[in-house]
């Protein structure tokens, strides 16, 4: 399957569970999961895109790294949320 054949699924959606050549066991997530998943990466994503906004000023090695921490963060927390 290519990329462009792929479609996109939600993270919070039940339908991830499909066709995963990765992971090949996922389990449903509550509502709550669903929920806090959503707040830890909508939370993410405005640091990110805050530090984006700085970049305008002149980029660093040192934002570069943040915004990678920042996606490693979102990154774990998910992984906790999931696990």
């Amino acid at each position: 399957m290519t990329m462009e054949q792929r479609q996109t699924i939600p993270s919070t959606s039940d339908e991830r569970i499909v066709n995963n050549v990765m992971r090949h066991e996922y389990r449903v997530l509550t509502d709550h999961e669903k929920a806090d998943m959503k707040i830890v990466k909508d939370h993410g994503l405005r640091f990110f895109e805050f530090l984006v906004v700085m970049e305008k000023n002149g980029s660093s090695r040192e934002l570069s790294l943040a915004k990678t921490k920042i996606e490693e963060a979102v990154m774990w927390a998910v992984k906790h949320i999931t696990r």
